[in-house]
């Protein structure tokens, strides 16, 4: 099992990185096009715009260890531990909640995006917005695995480390 989850780890690094690769090209190839040639591209800057988002919320949901995220945590590491496991816990529940909530409007939403169109590529918007479902699924899963340790009384990770949840 923790071969199969490195193994995954490691291909969704995978993904990140073509995508940032993709990104740093398109790029070169939209201010070669403007400066050198003096013909700006429109393709790229859409290109750019949505390999960003993509790398955005495909990083959050599946690259960076929670420990990575950026944090306001001087409260939580002065208090004891008991204290931070029910911080924790009400984070997390807050977290997932609002996630749950959101989701059944979002996921509405995002489907109703497939009759638009982005301006220059034209790829459906439902496609481009999708990967911000993926990333509330993904907060769902990794808070409430997070909630249910917490619920277990499993000792938290590094104290500092996502309100110490993961």
């Amino acid at each position: 099992m923790k071969n199969l989850q490195i193994w995954l780890q490691r291909r969704a690094d995978d993904v990140a990185v073509l995508m940032l690769s993709a990104l740093f090209l398109t790029f070169v190839v939209q201010i070669t096009a403007r400066y050198v040639f003096n013909y700006p591209l429109g393709w790229t800057l859409e290109l750019c715009l949505i390999l960003w988002l993509w790398t955005v919320f495909w990083g959050s949901s599946f690259c960076l260890r929670h420990d990575e995220h950026v944090r306001f945590d001087m409260i939580y590491l002065i208090v004891s531990s008991g204290t931070r496991r029910k911080l924790a816990a009400i984070s997390a529940l807050a977290i997932i909640v609002t996630m749950l909530v959101a989701f059944p409007r979002t996921y509405d939403f995002v489907s109703f995006l497939q009759i638009k169109k982005s301006g220059t590529l034209r790829i459906p918007l439902a496609y481009i917005f999708s990967i911000y479902l993926v990333f509330m699924l993904s907060s769902i899963a990794i808070y409430g695995r997070g909630l249910l340790r917490l619920w277990r009384g499993q000792e938290l990770s590094d104290p500092g480390a996502a309100g110490g949840i993961v």
